[in-house]
C-alpha cells in the first residue's frame, strides 16, 4: 500500500529534530515570485491563506543550519512564522542541493503520529519529492508564480492516501444583492482526481448552504461588498478561500 508519508515520496517526517530557524534575509527576495500558502491542522486553520515569496533560507536541524532553495514548499512554509521541527534523512548543509532529505515532523504543537502527519499539495496534487528538494515538488521545476501551496495534516485513509482536499467554484464571481449563485464543491485525492462532494457546508460571508448530491449549493447574495467563499466537510480539508463581489 502506498504511503504518502514515506520518506521517498512525501514531505512529512516521523522522527523529531530541533525547531527550524526563521527565514534569513535574502537580497533576491523581491525577484522571487509570490505563491499563495495555507496551513490546515488537525482541527482548523493554523495559517490562513496568504501570499508569500519563498526565498532562499536556512533552517535549523539539530545543531546544524541547512540551506533551503528558493521557490520550494519548505522555503514557503518558513515564511509563515510557525514553529517547525525537521528531520534530515540526507546530509543537509551549506548547499541547497543537499536538502532533499529534509522532512517536516511537526508544525506548532501538532506532531506526526503513526501514519498521520504533515504533507503538502501544490495545486491539487500531493508532492512526490521532499519539501526542500531543489528539483521541485514533482522533480520538474520549483514553485511558479501564483502557485497554490497547501500544507495540511494528513489522516491516512484505508485507500492508502490522505483525506480529500476541497475546492469551491462559484458559477460567477460578481452578482447583485439577493441574486442566487451556484457553488460547486469538489474533493481531490492525492493524485488530483476530483469528485463532487455532497453535504459540504458552503459559506459566503454570513450566508451558508449545504451541497446536494451533485456537489452544488445555491446561495442568495448578501449585502454589497466583497465576501469570502469557503467550503468545509467532515473528514476533508477545507478549501482555500475564494471571493465574490456583490454590487
Amino acid at each position: 500500500m502506498r504511503r504518502v508519508l514515506a520518506m521517498t515520496t512525501c514531505a512529512a517526517a516521523l522522527v523529531a529534530a530541533g525547531p527550524a530557524a526563521a527565514a534569513a534575509p535574502d537580497a533576491t527576495a523581491a525577484a522571487t515570485p509570490a505563491v499563495t500558502t495555507m496551513v490546515v491542522g488537525k482541527a482548523g486553520v493554523l495559517r490562513s491563506a496568504r501570499s508569500v515569496r519563498p526565498r532562499a533560507t536556512r533552517v535549523k536541524v539539530g545543531g546544524r543550519r541547512c540551506a533551503v532553495a528558493a521557490r520550494t514548499p519548505l522555503a514557503a512554509l518558513a515564511r509563515l512564522g510557525l514553529s517547525m521541527w525537521l528531520r534530515d534523512y540526507g546530509s543537509c548543509g551549506r548547499r541547497t542541493s543537499d536538502a532533499s532529505g529534509l522532512f517536516v515532523r511537526a508544525l506548532g504543537a501538532e506532531r506526526n503520529r503513526g501514519r498521520d502527519g504533515w504533507v503538502y499539495k501544490v495545486g491539487r496534487r500531493v508532492g512526490t519529492a521532499g519539501a526542500a528538494d531543489a528539483a521541485g515538488p514533482f522533480g520538474s521545476g520549483r514553485l511558479r508564480r501564483g502557485a497554490r501551496l497547501l500544507w495540511f495534516w494528513c489522516e491516512m485513509q484505508r485507500s492508502g492516501g490522505c483525506q480529500r482536499t476541497l475546492e469551491a467554484a462559484p458559477d460567477r464571481t460578481t452578482a447583485a444583492p439577493g441574486e442566487a449563485i451556484r457553488v460547486t464543491v469538489r474533493g481531490y485525492d492525492d493524485q488530483g482526481r476530483g469528485l463532487a462532494v455532497a453535504g459540504a457546508t458552503v459559506a459566503l460571508g454570513a450566508a451558508t448552504a449545504l451541497t446536494g448530491p451533485d456537489g452544488v449549493a445555491t446561495l442568495a447574495m448578501p449585502a454589497p461588498g466583497r465576501h469570502p467563499l469557503t467550503a468545509s466537510a467532515p473528514g476533508m480539508v477545507r478549501s482555500f478561500p475564494g471571493e465574490v463581489l456583490v454590487r
